[in-house]
């Protein structure tokens, strides 16, 4: 039996409106992270986004599948909605890319871990979507914004920033980088390290830094400031004896995107305000 290829594919055409290059874009995209979701949003494509991880902006949930966490996946609830577009990040979700590839999706990974590479895969997911321009836009908001919060006085607190504690792990580096744009010393500042694991710390080295400000966030867990403080040795930390603990949401300095803002904007203050402490007191 031979098959008139040319009339098969005029058929599966006029049953299109307006041909093939009407689809030439993704129109069922699924983020397995919060910022690509809240990425496609401000670009203006949500009303494409059929599905999401559950640490998507929770203004997105409502009418959109939820398929999993962050390092989870539910596989035939994401196949059962058909996308035609899955953007993963990182390497916690590495395996999740390979068996979204082997059962045939698309697959958009993305793996930023710099202020200049959320500024890039903003940029990357606009051309993708078919949202270049707006992706400019955005990008250059965000660019110009951040350039708002830069301070060089002096002096620069020590900061730690605690990213999770069963083991200790340190900020990754958009959040190193924030912490010195914003006019602090990140004491764990460790540009090379891109796996949580790298960036695990001692609490002994903790006390030895002796951080003048702790920031927190821990991803999906709420933070206990007071159990921090009760952690053995860790009286004799400048931060613990002046009550300089302070927590931000894990959604808006953990998720590489334009949210980050604002967490760059709660350490701008909260260091700004130990400044102005420091400006009568001598610190060491």
């Amino acid at each position: 039996m031979s098959l008139n290829l040319e009339a098969a594919e005029k058929g599966s055409k006029d049953q299109r409106t307006g041909g093939f290059m009407d689809h030439r874009y993704p129109e069922r995209i699924v983020c397995l992270s919060g910022e690509s979701a809240d990425i496609c949003h401000r670009l203006g494509a949500g009303d494409r986004v059929v599905g999401l991880s559950a640490f998507a902006p929770k203004a997105m949930h409502a009418g959109r599948a939820i398929v999993g966490g962050f390092s989870t996946l539910n596989m035939a609830d994401l196949l059962s909605i058909e996308p035609d577009l899955v953007i993963t990040f990182s390497d916690v979700q590495a395996q999740i890319s390979a068996d979204l590839i082997r059962n045939h999706c698309t697959v958009l990974a993305t793996n930023q871990r710099s202020l200049r590479g959320i500024v890039q895969v903003i940029l990357l997911i606009g051309r993708v979507i078919g949202c270049a321009a707006e992706a400019e836009k955005l990008a250059s908001d965000f660019d110009r914004e951040l350039g708002n919060f830069r301070c060089d006085e002096q002096p620069r607190p020590r900061v730690y920033f605690e990213e999770w504690d069963e083991p200790l792990i340190t900020g990754i580096g958009w959040v190193s980088e924030a912490i010195f744009l914003v006019g602090g010393k990140d004491v764990f500042s460790l540009p090379n390290a891109k796996a949580s694991l790298e960036r695990r710390v001692e609490a002994a080295a903790v006390c030895r830094a002796d951080p003048q400000i702790i920031f927190v966030s821990w991803c999906g867990k709420p933070v206990d400031p007071g159990k921090i403080a009760e952690r053995p040795g860790w009286c004799s930390i400048a931060a613990i004896r002046d009550k300089n603990i302070y927590s931000i949401n894990s959604e808006d300095i953990l998720q590489p995107g334009p949210g980050v803002l604002a967490g760059v904007s709660q350490m701008a203050e909260i260091i700004e305000r130990w400044r102005r402490q420091a400006s009568s007191v001598s610190y060491p």
